[in-house]
């Protein structure tokens, strides 16, 4: 308290008033209302102290902003090899048959932005449905779950064809709960995302085969469904044997190619 009594003394009184200043005959107003001009010289001028704490505060904080980017770009590095380490064991998994851990592994990031992640959980819910001990109430869940999942992978990354494949395959899935209609229709997109996976990976045979099946499916499809597809569409998606031994024959030279 005498140390803040002692600074106040020292306060200029008016704007280039030196301390001890008093004010000039006929100055109207008291003391207490010139409060607000004792400071304006003070904050104009400065306080040394003031200014070198501001000085060590930015330099803090420049060196708080350097460390934070050095964090950051290692928390990256960590997170992409932590990834890197998910899709090992979700690979292993898969191939040794694991279904359930594999689908329990995945669900832990089901808030993931990765799309090779994302795409791996909607095959791994597919397979869970698809298992005989699933019910009929957990299937159907299950099945627009990895749609969902499939579709993520695909706002995540256009470029993957896995993601296309499985998008692709998902939405085949859930055609079985909407009905004829919502099955033609989809029945396009369906083709649109085999196509684009063989052609980002003319080397998966899978996307192939799938391909394959899709044409013999249209290919063999009963009258009434095709009486049904024209009602509703103006070009219903269709195939013929002739069409699929061309597009097959073009399939297996571009595989023949690639490998």
């Amino acid at each position: 308290m005498a140390l803040a009594a002692r600074l106040w003394r020292l306060l200029p009184f008016r704007r280039g008033a030196a301390p001890g200043s008093r004010l000039p005959a006929g100055t109207s107003g008291s003391r207490g209302h010139c409060g607000p001009c004792r400071f304006r010289g003070f904050e104009v001028m400065g306080n040394p102290g003031t200014f070198k704490r501001g000085l060590l505060l930015s330099a803090l904080s420049y060196l708080g902003f350097e460390t934070y980017q050095v964090i950051s770009q290692a928390a990256v590095v960590h997170a992409t090899a932590k990834v890197e380490e998910i899709l090992e064991q979700a690979d292993y998994l898969y191939e040794s048959g694991e279904t359930e851990k594999l689908y329990q592994l995945l669900t832990q990031y089901k808030e993931s932005e990765d799309a090779e992640l994302l795409w791996r959980l909607a095959r791994a819910s597919r397979d869970v449905a698809q298992l005989s001990r699933t019910s009929e109430e957990e299937k159907k869940l299950l099945v627009y779950e990895a749609l969902e999942y499939a579709k993520r992978a695909l706002e995540k990354n256009e470029s993957s064809f896995a993601s296309h494949k499985w998008y692709a395959i998902c939405l085949s899935d859930v055609g079985d709960y909407e009905g004829i209609k919502a099955k033609i229709a989809n029945a396009y997109i369906i083709k649109e995302h085999f196509e684009k996976a063989i052609e980002l990976n003319p080397k998966d045979a899978t996307s192939i085969h799938l391909m394959g099946i899709w044409c013999y499916t249209f290919a063999e499809m009963p009258w009434y469904q095709r009486r049904i597809a024209k009602m509703l569409f103006a070009t219903p998606p269709s195939s013929t044997y002739e069409k699929i031994q061309t597009e097959a024959a073009q399939l297996l030279t571009s595989f023949s190619e690639k490998n």
